[in-house]
């Protein structure tokens, strides 16, 4: 069984029975901007997203406690993973918690046309609240890389003097070994994840942009160019880890100690 199964089961059920809350009550996961209410907040909420992104790779999955920066590293990839346009579903702490595997395997789609589709989606949508749209949603996206890559770095950083570490250290077992590789790796591939997201969304706004400058030409058009050009050059400039060969499917690869001997 794969080690994350367990974390799973733990954070699966109160999750549900918040839904659950939500349902009976007739309310809203969403709080202010776009954010989850604070009472449906755990700190583990989104320890998934390096366990999901190691299983893409096809790499091991640790059994180590997260650090605080680890964990962070982890909230603040999700937003920028998760679609723009799922931000204010009523039952976004499903996503948020990683429960629905549909939304799971949707992260991992390339479709450079889903967001202009949802753009296009409402008929009575004007066409200066579709320039409007686009454009918040790409200045959202440039505010969180900055906090986003300084906590990557400061991982990326901790995880090279782990690994010294790891040389200085002679009697270090082989679980403990296979799991602080395990990290390092997890860690490497949320950074990456979170970069070929980013380069995906670029696409996808580029496409919006263009194909609504044709359908609903706009004086707004030359504007979101620019902040779109200004995104591009940003995460051009916070490259960090090396792009991974994702998996078209996860492969499960348990991290955690050999069973005892009977």
């Amino acid at each position: 069984m794969s080690p994350r199964a367990p974390k799973r089961r733990e954070i699966v059920l109160p999750a549900l029975a918040l839904l659950g809350v939500l349902v009976l009550a007739g309310c809203s996961s969403i709080g202010d901007f776009g954010r989850l209410q604070p009472g449906l907040v755990r700190d583990d909420i989104h320890d998934w997203v390096g366990q999901d992104a190691a299983l893409h790779a096809g790499a091991p999955i640790s059994t180590d406690n997260l650090t605080q920066d680890e964990r962070m590293l982890r909230d603040l990839a999700f937003p920028l993973i998760e679609p723009p346009y799922d931000r204010q579903r009523w039952n976004a702490v499903v996503y948020e918690y990683g429960l629905d595997r549909a939304f799971q395997r949707d992260l991992w789609i390339e479709d450079p046309t889903a967001y202009y589709r949802h753009l296009q989606a409402d008929p009575d949508r004007t066409t200066a609240s579709k320039y409007n749209q686009l454009s918040d949603d790409i200045r959202n996206d440039i505010v969180r890389i900055g906090p986003f890559f300084t906590v990557a770095r400061r991982v990326f950083d901790l995880d090279r003097r782990r690994q010294a570490s790891m040389q200085a250290v002679a009697d270090l077992s082989p679980a403990e070994q296979l799991n602080a590789k395990a990290r390092v790796g997890e860690n490497s591939l949320t950074i990456a994840w979170v970069q070929h997201s980013l380069a995906d969304r670029c696409a996808s706004y580029r496409f919006a942009l263009e194909h609504l400058a044709v359908a609903e030409p706009d004086d707004e058009a030359g504007d979101v160019d620019r902040v779109l050009t200004q995104l591009q050059q940003e995460i051009a400039a916070d490259g960090l880890a090396p792009a991974p060969r994702f998996a078209a499917a996860p492969v499960a690869v348990a991290a955690g100690p050999a069973p005892a001997a009977q």
